[in-house]
């Protein structure tokens, strides 16, 4: 086959096929709802069995235009009698068969854990998938429950957040975090990595009430390096070098976490009790493996530093 490019008068007399015209128009186009994360849910759960897709929403997928229209779109949900939770998913399909745009769900498998895959087939034949929201069917339900999961169109940096980012994403994709502020780069097989966050103090969560706060307990974040600071100091009852779960101190928020791996620190109490700091992947910080005792009014500060994965 020789050279050809189109829209031109040399190739079809100008006309396109749909093919063509999704060749043409696919990176033109981001994949994505026309909005932002702090518009309403594009789906909601419904009465009984259902979903419901709000109107007059609008979305591009692969250069093709869909539209909720004027008075949305309600959609049935598999009954789930397996005897275990089922994960399903709302897409939107372009289904190159007709060439139409639709909310459609697709079901998952009952037990897996796991949400069905997105298909992207590409060519001219097959379907190109993205994500607009899960919906969790318990065994034996009346009714569902969701989780928002849009995908947004963004001006070549998508907005999103940090809970729900493209599941699909292109080498080079930017996401903008609403919530976070954070800046975020998609390197393929290193995943996600963080090009700019705020880099302003965020007070730390609580741990267990049997810890006070002697200072103010703050995170803080420049580029992929994390900085927290603790000072705390232990009322109500002693700590003991026997609690092998440790004691729970304070909580890290979700921008601040490194969810690749625990962080391990050694720390010294005020009365001389030596032990280990745990900032685990779910962002609790926790004492444990005491050498003695730590009894009431003792405390512990400590500086912790760590990159982000």
């Amino acid at each position: 086959m020789a050279q050809a490019s189109w829209p031109s008068p040399a190739h079809n007399n100008r006309a396109i096929t749909d093919a063509e015209y999704e060749q043409l128009a696919a990176r033109f186009s981001d994949d994505g709802v026309y909005g932002t994360p702090v518009d309403p849910a594009t789906v909601t759960a419904g009465v009984g069995l259902t979903v419901v897709v709000r109107p007059n929403v609008e979305a591009s997928v692969h250069g093709h235009c869909w539209t909720s229209g004027t008075t949305g779109e309600t959609l049935s949900i598999t009954a789930n009698s397996s005897g275990q939770t089922r994960i399903d998913r709302v897409v939107l399909r372009l289904d190159r068969s007709d060439w139409t745009v639709r909310a459609v769900v697709k079901d998952g498998t009952p037990g897996s854990g796991e949400p069905p895959p997105l298909t992207q087939d590409s060519g001219s034949t097959g379907v190109w998938e993205i994500l607009l929201v899960g919906v969790t069917v318990l065994t034996g339900a009346t009714s569902v429950s969701v989780t928002r999961g849009e995908l947004y169109v963004g001006t070549r940096v998508r907005p999103a957040l940090a809970s729900h980012r493209n599941v699909l994403p292109q080498r080079g994709e930017l996401a903008y975090e609403t919530d976070t502020g954070r800046l975020s780069l998609y390197t393929g097989a290193g995943g996600w990595i963080s090009l700019h966050e705020p880099s302003s103090e965020v007070q730390l969560g609580a741990g267990y009430s049997s810890w006070i706060d002697e200072g103010q307990a703050v995170g803080q974040r420049s580029g992929s390096v994390v900085s927290l600071r603790i000072s705390k100091r232990r009322i109500g009852s002693t700590f003991n070098a026997t609690d092998a779960d440790g004691s729970k101190l304070a909580t890290v928020p979700a921008s601040l976490r490194n969810t690749a791996r625990n962080q391990y620190f050694a720390c010294t109490f005020s009365n001389g009790v030596t032990g280990r700091v745990e900032v685990r992947t779910d962002g609790s910080i926790w004492a444990r493996m005491l050498s003695g005792n730590v009894t009431v009014n003792h405390t512990i500060s400590l500086t912790m530093t760590y990159l982000l994965n």
